[in-house]
């Protein structure tokens, strides 16, 4: 198990680059769902202006 954890000497390369894969991975998600729910209340508002112009 250490052998895996070591990566043939090269750990200090390969734990970085994964740590940060994963976090740009988990703040993609974010942001994108940020976007999302900031486009759909900004959609309703929209949607609401126009029904009270009518």
């Amino acid at each position: 198990m250490k052998e895996f954890f070591d990566m043939g000497g090269y750990a200090a390369f390969v734990w970085p680059a994964y740590l940060v894969t994963l976090a740009v991975v988990v703040l993609n998600i974010f942001w994108a769902r940020r976007s999302l729910a900031r486009s759909r209340r900004d959609a309703r508002r929209r949607l609401q202006m126009q029904g009270e112009a009518s």
